[in-house]
């Protein structure tokens, strides 16, 4: 189930993306090989930007590939990484579920707008927020999980002694 799960939701990226691609190549052909830009593209590319990007957040790149400033982590002993990780989790976890009630009020309230050029409602446009929310709520749960029952060393590398 998970990794049909994590192929799914990798497929959903690479559509999304692909999608992305495609709209850009349109602009593109559009504005230079005929001189007449449609705007359409111009918001549709941001629209799937923005979903490309909190989707693959929230659900296709893994933990350990997100940008981190880990210099003085990584000089740390394992006992005080795994500290700083379950800190970390709780934390960003913490204030990722802190911040959806109020994220998906927001998102909500704006179904009733709708994007200029294509009038998609803005919940649309906006509800990878709340999905990326959820998926670092999630991961932080799982990494305290791991934490507790000693199986986190797994997720930097770390080999358990």
């Amino acid at each position: 189930m998970r990794s049909w799960l994590k192929r799914g939701a990798e497929a959903v990226g690479g559509g999304l993306f692909v999608l992305l691609f495609l709209v850009f190549l349109v602009q593109i052909v559009a504005r230079f090989g005929f001189d007449r830009p449609l705007p359409w593209t111009d918001e549709l590319a941001v629209v799937l930007y923005v979903w490309v990007i909190l989707w693959s957040t929230a659900f296709v790149v893994p933990q350990r590939e997100h940008v981190a400033f880990d210099l003085v982590y990584n000089a740390m002993p394992a006992g005080v990484r795994r500290v700083f990780r379950g800190l970390a989790a709780l934390l960003f976890g913490g204030l990722a579920l802190w911040a959806l009630p109020a994220s998906w009020d927001y998102i909500r309230f704006m179904a009733r707008e709708g994007t200029p050029v294509l009038g998609l409602p803005f919940m649309a446009v906006f509800l990878p927020f709340a999905l990326m929310l959820v998926g670092v709520v999630a991961r932080s749960a799982h990494t305290l999980w791991r934490i507790a029952r000693g199986l986190d060393h797994e997720l930097s590398g770390e080999v358990k002694a």
